[in-house]
């Protein structure tokens, strides 16, 4: 597994999760586990997801892939979603690797 994690300040990290959680339920998995809330990407785009935990002025994004193509897709459908709901309070998704 190859994984890769952002920290995205907002003071509102619950909102832009579940948000972006609900969005995104439409094609993928999503499940609330310890610590937050996991969005499974479909299995026909490979094993990847990404789980959204919530901090005070913090969403925190941890994602992990089978390989680095899924991993790759992964941050970025989480990523470019985050920040398009996030547009007014100038989000900015920077992953970095863990």
């Amino acid at each position: 597994m190859v994984h890769a994690r952002a920290e995205v300040p907002t003071d509102k990290p619950e909102r832009y999760g579940k948000q972006l959680a609900s969005h995104l339920g439409r094609r993928c998995g999503v499940a609330d586990e310890d610590g937050g809330v996991r969005i499974t990407l479909p299995a026909e785009s490979g094993a990847g997801s990404c789980l959204l935990a919530y901090r005070p002025g913090v969403l925190e994004l941890r994602a992990e892939a089978e390989d680095a193509e899924v991993l790759d897709r992964v941050r970025d459908v989480v990523g470019r979603h985050l920040e398009r709901f996030g547009q007014r309070d100038s989000l900015v998704v920077r992953w970095q690797p863990m």
